[in-house]
C-alpha cells in the first residue's frame, strides 16, 4: 500500500517527534506510515510520531529538548501543553574533543573593502557621533541631523553617511565598576571600528562616563580622527551642535580619501545572530549560514557566534570543538555564570523562549539552543571571549551575551564585526550601523509577506528547490558583495541607530 508523500520532516530516525511541514488538521494523513494528525497542528510544530509516556524525555535532532508532561498519543500536537523543560544535567567536563588541527583553505575569494592604517578592513566608511551618557543624546542626533542637512556628502561619495548612536547608561552607577568598564569597553569598540573614518565624542560633563576616562580607559587620544566636545564646556545645546558640526567637517577630507580595494576574504568578520526563530530555524536558514560560515573560515575569515543563553542544552556541540582545555573551560564558566544569575532572578534560562518563538514552534530553550548553534557551522571552536572584547583570532569565536538581539549584536560589532548575518523565522527587521546586516528568512511564506526586508529566502530549503550546501553557498556571494558595498534591505531603510544597545550591567543608583 502506497501512502501520500510525508508532510512531516523526521529529524533524526530517535527522535519521538517530527514537524509539520504543513497546516495539518484533524485525522489528515502525514505521510507517514500509521500517524495521521489528531488535532490540528500547525506548520513548524512537533507532532508525536507514537504514543509518549508522561516523563519520557523527548528528543530533536536527537538531542533532549524537554519531557512530556503527560501521556500523549501518536499524531498529537507536542508543545507547551504537554511539553516541559527540565535541566539537561549535561556533564560539562570531559567531554571529548575533536577539534582538530583544521587549516584554512583559501581559494581566492575576495572582496572590495577600506583598509585602516591597523591593518583592519571595514566594509563601510562612515562618520560617528557617539554619546557618553543618555545626558547627551539628543545633541549627539542633532549634530548628525544638521550635518547631514549643511553638508553636501555627494562631493564625497566614499563618506557613506554619518550615524548617531546613543543610548540609555553612562551615569548612576560605579564610575569604577564593571558595568561601566563594560560600556566603556564597548563604545571604545565602536570608537575604533573599521568601518568607521572619523568619530565625534560627545558627552555632557558631569556625568561619571568622563570623555577623558572613557578615552583612557579605550585607549583612545585625540587626534585628526577623533574629536570631543563637551556640552558645558561648550556653552550648552546650540554651541555644541555648532562645534560638533564644524569638527565632523573637519574630519570630511581624511574620510573622503579613503577608496575600496581587493582584499582577500581573511578580512571579513561576521557577526552571527537569530531572532524571532521559529520551527524552521534549525532546519533552513540556520543550517545555510552555517555552511556559509564554514566557507569564510577556510578563507581565512572570522565568525563570532554569541547569545550564551541560546547555548544551554546545546553546549556539548561547541564543547567537541573547542581548540583546547583553556577555550572549553571559559565556555563551561559562561554558562555557569548564566544559570546561577537566572536562579537569583527567580527564574530559568528556559524563560528565554519568547511569545513569538512558541507561536513558530519553539518550545523550550533547550529546543532553540539546538537551532541556534548551528549557525556557528562545523569548525573549531578557536576562542572565547567577553561581551564587547576584541576578536584577536581567526575562525570560529565564541562571545559572552544575552540573547537579546541588540544587545547580542552591538556586543559583536563592537568586538569587530564588519558585517553581520541575521537569521529569522517570524520577521525580525533589524540593522547595526556601522555594520551591514543581511537577514535571512527561514521559510517562503514569511519571505514573501516581508521581502522589503529579507535580503534571503532560505525557505527554498524546506520547498525541495535548493540544498543546504547550495543556499549556504548563495548566502558566502552575498557576504562577499555587501561586504564590497551591495546595500542590504536594512540599510535601505536606514535601519541601525535605534537598535545600538549596549550591555547594561549592575545597579543604577
Amino acid at each position: 500500500m502506497s501512502h501520500p508523500p510525508s508532510r512531516v520532516l523526521v529529524l533524526d530516525e530517535a527522535d519521538p517527534v517530527g514537524v509539520a511541514m504543513a497546516d495539518l488538521a484533524p485525522a489528515e494523513p502525514t505521510g507517514l506510515a500509521g500517524v495521521a494528525a489528531a488535532g490540528v497542528i500547525p506548520r513548524g510544530h512537533k507532532i508525536a510520531l507514537r504514543d509518549l509516556s508522561q516523563g519520557e524525555t523527548i528528543t530533536k535532532f536527537g538531542l533532549p529538548i524537554g519531557v512530556a508532561t503527560q501521556a500523549i498519543p501518536a499524531g498529537s500536537h507536542v508543545h507547551a501543553h504537554n511539553l516541559a523543560f527540565r535541566p539537561t544535567g549535561l556533564a560539562r567536563a570531559g567531554i571529548r574533543r575533536n577539534a582538530g588541527p583544521a587549516q584554512p583553505r583559501p581559494r581566492g575569494a575576495t572582496f572590495e573593502g577600506y583598509v585602516r592604517p591597523d591593518g583592519r578592513v571595514g566594509t563601510r566608511n562612515v562618520l560617528l557621533v557617539l554619546a557618553t551618557v543618555n545626558c547627551s543624546a539628543t545633541v549627539a542626533r542633532r549634530i548628525a541631523e544638521t550635518f547631514r542637512r549643511t553638508v553636501d556628502l555627494a562631493a564625497t561619495p566614499t563618506v557613506e553617511g554619518v550615524v548617531a548612536l546613543t543610548h540609555q547608561h553612562g551615569c548612576s552607577v560605579r564610575a569604577d565598576g564593571p558595568g561601566m568598564d563594560l560600556l566603556r569597553r564597548t563604545l571604545g569598540g565602536y570608537a575604533r571600528h573599521p568601518n568607521v573614518g572619523g568619530v565625534l565624542v560627545v558627552g555632557l560633563g558631569c556625568e561619571d562616563n568622563q570623555v577623558d576616562s572613557f578615552l583612557a580607559a579605550a585607549g583612545l587620544a585625540a587626534s585628526d580622527r577623533l574629536a570631543t566636545r563637551i556640552i558645558q564646556d561648550e556653552g550648552g545645546t546650540a554651541a555644541t551642535i555648532r562645534a560638533g558640526v564644524a569638527a565632523l567637517a573637519s574630519m570630511l577630507p581624511q574620510a573622503a580619501a579613503s577608496r575600496r580595494t581587493t582584499v582577500s576574504a581573511d578580512h571579513l568578520v561576521v557577526g552571527l545572530q537569530c531572532g524571532g526563530s521559529d520551527g524552521f530555524s534549525a532546519i533552513s536558514a540556520n543550517p545555510a549560514l552555517g555552511r556559509a560560515a564554514d566557507e569564510l573560515v577556510a578563507e581565512g575569515g572570522t565568525v563570532i557566534l554569541s547569545e550564551t543563553p541560546e547555548l544551554y542544552g546545546a553546549e556539548s556541540l561547541l564543547l567537541g570543538r573547542a581548540a583546547d582545555d583553556a577555550v572549553a573551560a571559559r565556555l563551561i564558566g559562561l554558562l555557569d555564570w548564566w544559570e546561577e544569575r537566572a536562579r537569583r532572578d527567580g527564574g530559568t534560562l528556559d524563560n528565554n523562549p519568547s511569545p513569538g518563538n512558541k507561536e513558530g514552534g519553539i518550545t523550550t530553550i533547550l529546543e532553540k539552543s539546538l537551532g541556534a548553534v548551528v549557525k556557528g557551522g562545523s569548525s573549531p571552536l578557536r576562542d572565547v571571549l567577553a561581551y564587547a572584547e576584541p576578536v584577536g583570532k581567526r575562525g570560529l569565536v565564541f562571545m559572552d551575551s544575552p540573547g537579546y538581539d541588540p544587545v547580542s549584536v552591538t556586543g559583536e560589532v563592537a568586538g569587530g564585526a564588519n558585517l553581520v548575518a541575521f537569521t529569522t523565522g517570524r520577521g525580525s527587521v533589524f540593522g547595526c550601523k556601522p555594520a551591514p546586516s543581511i537577514k535571512l528568512a527561514t521559510n517562503t511564506p514569511m519571505f514573501k509577506r516581508m521581502e522589503d526586508d529579507m535580503d534571503v529566502n532560505c525557505g527554498t530549503i524546506l520547498d525541495g528547490d535548493e540544498t543546504v550546501q547550495a543556499c549556504g553557498q548563495r548566502i558566502f556571494e552575498l557576504m562577499l558583495r555587501v561586504a564590497s558595498g551591495e546595500p542590504t534591505k536594512s540599510e535601505e531603510f536606514d535601519f541601525g541607530a535605534g537598535e545600538f544597545a549596549p550591555w547594561v550591567l549592575g545597579a543604577t543608583m
